[in-house]
């Protein structure tokens, strides 16, 4: 056995299935003899992508890896990897690298120092005896305290060795989690209860800690309404009385409403992080945060009562406590939230129904997203936007039902992003219908990856937004624009996608939707990717409530 081989077998051990790659790798020749699936990607950033994806679906219990060569290949997969690490995402990178006397000789590129300010770890293995221990550290960042992407380069020299009989047993990574203080947990309810109008914000901590049923029973119990950040989206059902739906770059009237009326926030899983998309919290506001990274209190927002510890443990203490103070069956609808919440949404859904019912054409995207939401059960689906404006409109209105059924991201903004999460959540929800959407600019990012879908029997849904321009950018070039048309895009996405073995589709009228979501559906139970080219109009109107 040489390294390549130890290191594909302990990867088996830690519950790896599978891996995206990129050559040239020798690892991905021992994983595959290892009963490890690689998927190879038409380009580096695309395999991150799909690792990051794989990780979210599975709440960082099942970890995406990627592997590609040293040197161009950990160029390339730069970007990609400073988006999961924006992102909190847990992914394992495994590198190639240079033998031990060409490290840091210019002009070879050094993964590890370059990668250390976007991974929560980055590290070399430079013997073939610490590959059980430097592996287990990797995962023991992978399974801990704020997720992130890892960096384990395995140098050439390392992965060709022979391995020696005395090299030590391994044993998988176990995962940790803590409860708060029950003093800290005591005093958050004790404050919440006293509040008039408390809201709850949940992040994407929810999702890994899985405490959606616990929030869910919580906020029924306290009868508080829940928005969701960006990255927590479906952390909550958005068809719930008491939700308030999504609060990023654009979000709903109700976020918008209670955010500005609130007296009292309680972040859980969240690290209340100012970024152009997330959703301001209002200064001089009373707010608790319960959180496993002890880092983000009071980084960006002052909080007044915190609580350390894993969210679903947390949650559970916040249960009890609300029990001993309210009574088994808690309180009821004390100051009218769920009517005033049904009002709310009821204004936004009419203010935005001209949009949403357009039979305008080109087509309205908005009108897209809601012949699509008729199309499918959302429930039953795994959807993603792609940076820019498919991002801004369909947040606020597609409707997250069940954990994980939506992919909220935006901390980093990479276009073509949505591409490679979307044959990601293929690969770890096979039974998912998996769609993503993107603009045209986007599909120039990242297209080709259509063929790895094609190749690896990927059935996902890729629906195109093609306005023929890079939306509103015309403002920052104008001049620009009106000589040269640098926003203008071109294309014919459906004839590419057939090319690349999918089924494509061009739609031009609101009422051909339909039937071709269903069309598209058929094609992806075979293992087919499906591309749906819809010819709409420039949209520059999103909703921007709660900014």
């Amino acid at each position: 056995m040489n390294g390549d081989e130890l290191m594909a077998s302990l990867l088996k051990k830690e519950g790896v299935e599978w891996i995206s790659c990129f050559p040239a790798q020798t690892l991905i020749n021992a994983c595959s003899k290892e009963g490890i699936r690689p998927v190879m990607c038409r380009q580096e950033r695309a395999g991150v992508n799909m690792a990051d994806s794989y990780s979210r679906i599975h709440n960082g219990n099942k970890i995406g890896v990627f592997t590609m060569q040293h040197g161009p290949g950990a160029e390339n997969a730069f970007g990609g990897v400073a988006q999961a690490f924006a992102d909190n995402v847990p992914i394992l990178l495994i590198p190639g690298g240079s033998t031990k006397r060409r490290v840091d000789v210019h002009p070879g590129f050094d993964a590890v120092p370059n990668y250390k300010h976007i991974t929560k770890w980055a590290g070399r293995i430079n013997t073939i005896e610490r590959i059980p221990e430097m592996v287990s550290r990797a995962f023991t960042h992978l399974r801990h305290g704020r997720p992130g992407p890892v960096l384990l380069e395995l140098p050439g020299d390392v992965g060709s060795a022979e391995v020696p009989g005395d090299i030590e047993d391994y044993e998988p990574v176990k995962t940790y989690k803590s409860f708060a203080a029950s003093e800290d947990v005591r005093d958050i309810i004790t404050a919440l209860l006293k509040a008039k109008k408390p809201i709850i914000v949940a992040g994407q901590g929810t999702l890994y800690a899985e405490a959606w049923d616990e929030l869910v029973e919580f906020a029924e119990l306290v009868n508080i309404p829940v928005m969701t950040s960006l990255a927590g989206k479906s952390a909550f059902p958005e068809d719930h009385h008491l939700a308030l739906g999504t609060g990023g770059n654009t979000g709903t009237l109700m976020v918008d409403r209670f955010l500005q009326t609130t007296d009292f926030i309680l972040g859980i899983g969240t690290s209340f992080a100012i970024s152009g998309f997330t959703a301001p919290m209002p200064p001089g506001v009373i707010k608790a945060q319960v959180t496993n990274v002890p880092e983000d209190l009071n980084r960006d927002n002052r909080v007044q009562y915190g609580a350390i510890g894993d969210a679903r443990l947390v949650l559970q203490q916040l249960l009890e406590e609300s029990k001993s103070q309210l009574g088994e069956h808690g309180r009821g609808d004390v100051h009218g939230v769920r009517d005033e919440i049904a009002e709310i949404k009821k204004e936004f859904l009419e203010e935005w129904g001209p949009r949403l019912n357009s039979n305008e054409i080109p087509m309205s995207p908005y009108r897209i997203f809601k012949e699509m939401m008729n199309a499918v059960d959302p429930r039953d689906c795994i959807v993603t936007h792609d940076s820019g404006y498919p991002r801004n409109q369909i947040v606020p209105f597609w409707p997250a039902l069940k954990p994980r059924s939506y992919i909220g991201w935006g901390k980093s903004t990479q276009l073509g992003y949505g591409l490679g999460l979307a044959l990601g959540a293929k690969i770890a929800a096979p039974e998912k219908i998996v769609i993503n959407v993107m603009g045209d600019a986007a599909f120039g990012m990242s297209g080709m990856d259509i063929e790895t879908a094609s190749r690896s029997e990927l059935g996902t849904i890729t629906v195109v937004l093609n306005n023929g321009v890079m939306t509103h950018y015309y403002d920052h070039f104008p001049h620009a624009t009106e000589h040269w048309k640098s926003n203008e895009l071109g294309g014919n996405y459906t004839d590419t996608a057939k090319s690349l073995g999918a089924y494509g589709e061009r739609v031009t009228s609101p009422d051909e939707i339909g039937s071709a979501m269903a069309r598209a559906v058929e094609a992806t139970k075979t293992g087919q990717p499906a591309l749906l080219e819809m010819i709409s109009k420039e949209e520059e109107t999103i909703s921007t409530y709660g900014r």
